[in-house]
C-alpha cells in the first residue's frame, strides 16, 4: 500500500484539479467520495483507477472488494484537501468517466423516463437521480445540461444513484425521435395552458419533461410534446424545485401505474 502524507504530491494536486468540470472532462476521470457511493459504482460497473484512505477518518476498515484495486493511503490532512463532503467518511475513489449515448439505453416493456432540459443546480439534479432510483424510472435523458453530471455535488445529493440510473445526453430532437419510435408519450410540465398532472395518464409508456429552474422549458418543448401537464399551486406561486416537481410527478406515474396492475 502506497502512503501519501504531503500536499505538494503531484498526484494529489491532480486530484484537487478534479473538483473543476474543464479538468473532469479533459481527463476522462471523476472522483467518487464516500464508501456507499464507491460500493454503488462498483456494482453499477464504473472502472475505478485508484482508491485513496484515510484510517483516520475511517469509519469501517477496508472491505474485501476494496483491497482488489491500487489502495493509497493518505493523512487527514491530504484527504480533507482533496474531498468535497464536510463530513467525510475515509474513503474516495479515482475512476473512469463514462456516459451512455440514446442508443445504448435499456428500456422496460412499460418504460417511465425523465427528461431533463437545461437544469443547472448539482444539487437538484442529483435529488432528481435519488428519486428516480427510488421509483425504479427505465431512464433519464438530459438535454442541453448545464452541469457537469460529474460534479461531486450531483453524486453526493444523489446518494451514488448517479451510478444505478440510465443517464444519457441528447438533444431534444433526437429525444423526440425516439419517442415517436418507441411510442412513449411525452408529458412537459409548463405552467399555462395545462391539464393536472393527477388527470394526465401515465398508464402507458410516459417521459416527464421538466425545464431549467429559472426558465423552465424551452418553446420547442412545449411545442412538441404530447401533453402539458401543471401541480396545481394557491395563488402567489407560479413553480416548485424542479427536483421536488420530479418527485411529485414521478411518483404520480407509480400510483397509476400501480393501480393498473391490480385491475
Amino acid at each position: 500500500m502506497t502512503n501519501i502524507n504531503s500536499l505538494e504530491n503531484k498526484k494529489i494536486k491532480e486530484l484537487i484539479k478534479l473538483q473543476k468540470a474543464g479538468f473532469r472532462k479533459k481527463t476522462g476521470q471523476l472522483l467518487i467520495d464516500g464508501l456507499r457511493e464507491i460500493e454503488l459504482a462498483i456494482s453499477a460497473g464504473v472502472s475505478l483507477i485508484e482508491i485513496f484512505y484515510c484510517p483516520e477518518l475511517a469509519k469501517k476498515s477496508l472491505a474485501a472488494k476494496l483491497k482488489s484495486f491500487k489502495i493509497i493511503e493518505v493523512s487527514e490532512a491530504v484527504f480533507r484537501k482533496v474531498i468535497y463532503k464536510e463530513n467525510p467518511d475515509g474513503f474516495l475513489a479515482l475512476a473512469a468517466r463514462k456516459t451512455k449515448t440514446i442508443s445504448e439505453l435499456k428500456f422496460s416493456k412499460n418504460p417511465l423516463l425523465i427528461v431533463l432540459e437545461s437544469v443547472e443546480k448539482p444539487g437538484n439534479l442529483g435529488a432528481i437521480l435519488r428519486s428516480a432510483y427510488a421509483a425504479g424510472v427505465d431512464a433519464i435523458i438530459l438535454n442541453d445540461p448545464q452541469t457537469d453530471i460529474f460534479n461531486p455535488n450531483v453524486i453526493r445529493s444523489s446518494e451514488g444513484h448517479l451510478f444505478t440510473n440510465q443517464i444519457a445526453i441528447a438533444s431534444v430532437s433526437e429525444t423526440v425521435k425516439l419517442f415517436n419510435k418507441l411510442g412513449i408519450n411525452s408529458l412537459a410540465a409548463a405552467t399555462v395552458k395545462s391539464t393536472n398532472y393527477t388527470e394526465a395518464d401515465f398508464s402507458g409508456p410516459s417521459a416527464v419533461i421538466l425545464g431549467s429552474e429559472a426558465q423552465g422549458l424551452s418553446k420547442e418543448w412545449l411545442k412538441l410534446a404530447d401533453k402539458k401537464i401543471k401541480i396545481p399551486m394557491k395563488t402567489g406561486i407560479d413553480s416548485l424545485n424542479v427536483s421536488v416537481s420530479a418527485a411529485i410527478i414521478v411518483f404520480e406515474a407509480i400510483r397509476q401505474r400501480n393501480i393498473s396492475k391490480k385491475r
